[in-house]
């Protein structure tokens, strides 16, 4: 069934000014990796950088899911009861505080190997560095960006919004900016204490190991076990506490591949640091809109060919949110080129290989989303809980190779 024109204009406020919102989040994120790219800690452990967007991809693989899956819930009617909304609330926090600490901790790992092994290095102090720094920021993360998603969801159903369009924009506007601080600021504060001076006493390292240890202990001692059983006790979560690991972890792989490719090209072209949180979150923030939306469709009609029945509707959809990508990105990228105040030139060359890049990625993500919905449905698994991830990843990664093509092809072709 087709959108009516009513439809039709109230999709694109709702989708189109929080598109909006997160962009400028987005942008803020790439001036602030194209800064710190420049801190004493990224320079002594370059292996930070393959971490970035395996822990920005983190808002992919549990703020916007935990978004997605709050909303379907919400637009069913389960979250209008208080009780029961506090109960799954305290739940899902709890889950993606676990989600979060084992995701950051096997981002880190993922990057001691691609980063110490080619070379046959290791450095104790740069491992825990990398471990405390990855998980720290993972689990604030999720928490800070858990509860503004649960605020949002519900006011948007008080509001009689659908927050399915609202959730996981504001997702991604908060994600990438307060995920990049808290690590860089994390980083720093860590390689603070490690610092070592040969005229200073060789006692001045170990604050870089102890503080590290002691931080780690409290989350696997402490914090770890409590949020297992908060989620185990709620079958809301139960289930992807013990069964919901494919999809995220497979993500974490995924986005980390393309921190590999970050952390290579960032050396010879400095400046798609700040392109890069602008072209993944993007990507992300559509095609998380539109998997959220295809999934709750399948949840209220409950009918394995409910795709099929409303093809038009949700092409519409998708034909919405593509036609958003040129001038959101030439809107943020006018932004990143005055705010970054002549660091990132942005030629008329960059800018057409960029928004062809941008073109592709969306446009394929937007394409993948209506056929892994489908498929994951069909086999009996919730696309609430796996689609985004894989979606947002294979988005991190393509925006990496892309964004890598384009500043090559323009260094050719000036």
């Amino acid at each position: 069934m087709a959108l009516t024109q009513g439809q039709w204009r109230q999709n694109v406020l709702e989708i189109f000014l929080p598109f909006l919102l997160a962009g400028f989040g987005m942008v803020l994120a790439g001036l602030l990796l194209d800064s710190v790219q420049h801190w004493k800690v990224f320079q002594a452990c370059p292996e930070i950088f393959i971490l970035v967007p395996a822990l920005l991809g983190l808002k992919g693989n549990l703020e916007m899911t935990l978004a997605s899956r709050l909303s379907t819930a919400a637009n069913l009617g389960i979250l209008d009861d208080e009780k029961k909304a506090k109960e799954i609330a305290k739940a899902n926090l709890a889950l993606i505080q676990i989600q979060g600490v084992v995701v950051g901790g096997l981002a880190a790992l993922f990057a001691l190997l691609v980063g110490w092994i080619p070379q046959l290095k290791f450095n104790l102090v740069d491992a825990l560095l990398l471990f405390t720094s990855s998980i720290f920021t993972a689990s604030m993360a999720s928490f800070s960006l858990g509860v503004v998603m649960i605020g949002v969801i519900i006011a948007s159903r008080r509001l009689d919004i659908n927050p399915d369009n609202v959730a996981t924009p504001i997702a991604a506007s908060l994600g990438d900016l307060v995920t990049l601080a808290i690590l860089a600021q994390t980083s720093r504060t860590i390689h603070s204490l490690s610092f070592y001076n040969s005229s200073i006493m060789p006692q001045i390292i170990w604050p870089g190991i102890i503080c590290p240890l002691v931080l780690l202990a409290i989350y696997f001692f402490k914090i770890m076990p409590f949020c297992i059983r908060v989620a185990n006790d709620c079958h809301f979560t139960k289930d992807l506490l013990r069964n919901g690991w494919t999809p995220v972890l497979s993500a974490m792989i995924i986005s980390s591949l393309g921190g590999t490719i970050l952390n290579q090209t960032i050396k010879k072209y400095p400046k798609i640091a700040s392109y890069q949180p602008v072209i993944n979150g993007v990507a992300g923030n559509l095609v998380g809109v539109h998997a959220s939306r295809l999934s709750t469709d399948l949840h209220q009609k409950k009918k394995s060919d409910v795709l099929e029945s409303t093809s038009l509707s949700s092409g519409e959809t998708e034909n919405l949110l593509l036609a958003m990508v040129i001038p959101g990105h030439l809107i943020f990228n006018l932004i990143l080129a005055i705010l970054s105040i002549g660091n990132n030139s942005m030629t008329v060359t960059f800018t057409g290989l960029y928004l062809l890049a941008a073109m592709i990625q969306v446009g394929s993500l937007l394409k993948l989303a209506n056929k892994l919905v489908n498929y994951l449905w069909s086999k009996g698994i919730d696309p609430d809980n796996a689609a985004i991830p894989y979606l947002t990843s294979l988005g991190d990664l393509m925006g990496g190779v892309l964004l890598a093509w384009a500043v090559y092809t323009e260094s050719i072709l000036i």
